[in-house]
């Protein structure tokens, strides 16, 4: 989860944490977070710094229902979808749903495969799990070593700490714990 535009004098930070509020309000139970990173807007150029942070959650509700849920509470603090990328005060995405893949190897595969410029224009009409570039991304990698060093991404069969260490030295070093 993420945000970087605030919503009052607290800055982003504190939606970040409202959103964790709001998720334990729901069908969420806190198992673990991670530290709060500063992290550049991703792409370059598309807005200011974020607040970035990842957690563990447990439910009883579906990965859809789930997704769900986050786009309520995305909602609910005042997210407004008006383009892909754009700087928001708080996003929310499922990365993953214990070792499921979704809705299929094949579709996950085609998402994870998009060039940059096709990612920028397109968005999936369905969940695709696990998050097709969960892989490529500092600013959710490393958060989530914090937490779950040992998961493995059940199409590479990598574990987290795996995919954090082969990223570029030069994208891991723009990012750092507030």
């Amino acid at each position: 989860m993420g945000a970087n535009l605030s919503r009052g004098p607290d800055g982003p930070e504190a939606a970040v944490s409202e959103a964790l509020i709001l998720l334990k309000l729901r069908h969420f139970k806190l198992k673990a977070i991670s530290r709060f990173w500063r992290t550049p807007a991703f792409p370059e150029g598309s807005g200011p710094d974020f607040v970035n942070a990842c957690c563990i959650l447990q439910t009883n509700l579906t990965p859809n229902a789930t997704l769900e849920a986050f786009h309520e509470v995305e909602a609910e603090l005042g997210r407004a979808r008006t383009h892909r990328w754009g700087a928001r005060v708080v996003d929310i995405d499922l990365l993953a749903y214990e070792d499921r893949v979704l809705p299929s190897r094949q579709e996950f595969a085609h998402w994870r495969d998009l060039s940059l410029p096709d990612q920028m224009l397109h968005t999936p009409e369905r969940l695709i799990l696990p998050h097709p570039r969960l892989q490529d991304r500092g600013f959710v990698l490393i958060p989530l070593v914090e937490i779950a060093p040992l998961w493995r991404h059940p199409v590479s069969g990598r574990s987290v700490r795996e995919m954090c260490e082969a990223l570029p030295e030069a994208d891991k070093a723009q990012i750092h714990p507030i």
